[in-house]
C-alpha cells in the first residue's frame, strides 16, 4: 500500500550514490586519457653534454623506453654507448612510451614535434598494435607517415634512419597460455610490412626478431616482468644498431 512512497525514498537515497558513481567513472576515464601525454617525451643524456657529440633519436614504444629494466640498459642509450666505444660521441632523445602504437607515437611527433636535426633516427613501433588487433593497412599508412617524418629529423637524409624489426614476444613467458604461432605469423606479417617500407623510403632496416626469438631457450633475455626483453638482448641489438649508424654518419 506504500509502495510509492518507498520508491521516492529508495529514489533520494540511490540518487547521490548513483552521482557519485558516475564522477568516479568520468574521472578515471579522464585520468587514463591524458596520462600518456606526461611521458611523450623522456630525454635520455648517455653521456655529459658536448656540442660536438652527435645526436640520436630514438622513437617507438615499450621496447624503446626499456620497460622493466634500468635505463642505463635502454638499447638507445647502450646504442649510444657503443658508438661511444667506436670513437663517436652520441646524445640521445628518447619519445616512446609503454603500450604505445603506431598512432600513439604519430601523434606524439604531431603534438610535440622535435624541431632540430638529428644525426641518426631509430624507429621501432609496431608491436602493440598487433597485440591489440589493430589493422595492418592502418600500419601501413601510418608507418609511412612516421617514416616521413623521421627522415626530416635525420636533416633529410635516410641513410640516417634505421626501422628495427618489431620483436617476438611470443617467446617470452607472458605468452605461454596464447597462441603462440599465431603471434609469430601476426608480427612477421607487421614486420614484412614496415620492412617494404623502409625499402621504399630506402632508409636502413635491421632484423632483430630472429635474435630475440633466442630467449624461447633463454631466459636471461628476457626481463622481470616476463614479458619485455633484458638489458642482455637489448645491447645485441645496439651493438648491431650502432654498427649501422657508424657506417652511414
Amino acid at each position: 500500500m506504500h509502495l510509492p512512497t518507498t520508491l521516492s525514498v529508495l529514489r533520494h537515497r540511490l540518487l547521490p550514490l548513483l552521482l557519485g558513481a558516475v564522477a568516479v567513472i568520468c574521472l578515471l576515464a579522464c585520468t587514463k586519457k591524458d596520462q600518456p601525454m606526461s611521458t611523450v617525451y623522456t630525454p635520455v643524456n648517455s653521456n655529459a653534454p658536448d656540442p660536438n657529440a652527435k645526436r640520436y633519436l630514438a622513437l617507438g614504444d615499450s621496447y624503446t623506453i626499456g620497460t622493466s629494466v634500468p635505463e642505463t640498459d635502454r638499447f638507445p642509450v647502450l646504442t649510444a654507448d657503443f658508438l661511444q666505444a667506436m670513437g663517436i660521441k652520441t646524445r640521445v632523445d628518447i619519445i616512446a612510451t609503454n603500450g604505445w602504437t603506431s598512432t600513439d607515437l604519430l601523434l606524439a611527433i604531431r603534438e610535440r614535434p622535435v624541431t632540430n636535426n638529428y644525426d641518426m633516427v631509430s624507429v621501432l613501433i609496431g608491436v602493440n598494435n598487433q597485440y591489440q588487433g589493430k589493422s595492418l593497412d592502418m600500419y601501413k599508412t601510418e608507418f609511412a607517415e612516421i617514416l616521413q617524418r623521421a627522415i626530416q629529423l635525420a636533416d633529410g637524409k635516410p641513410a640516417h634512419v634505421v626501422v628495427l624489426s618489431i620483436p617476438d614476444y611470443s617467446v617470452t613467458p607472458f605468452a605461454s597460455n596464447s597462441d603462440k604461432q599465431q603471434i609469430a605469423n601476426a608480427i612477421d606479417a607487421f614486420n614484412a610490412a614496415n620492412k617494404a617500407i623502409a625499402t621504399d623510403y630506402k632508409v636502413n632496416y635491421l632484423y632483430i626478431t630472429d635474435e630475440s626469438r633466442k630467449a624461447a631457450s633463454d631466459r636471461s633475455l628476457v626481463a622481470s616482468d616476463g614479458l619485455h626483453f633484458s638489458g642482455k638482448e637489448y645491447a645485441v641489438w645496439a651493438l648491431q644498431l650502432a654498427t649501422v649508424f657508424k657506417a652511414n654518419l
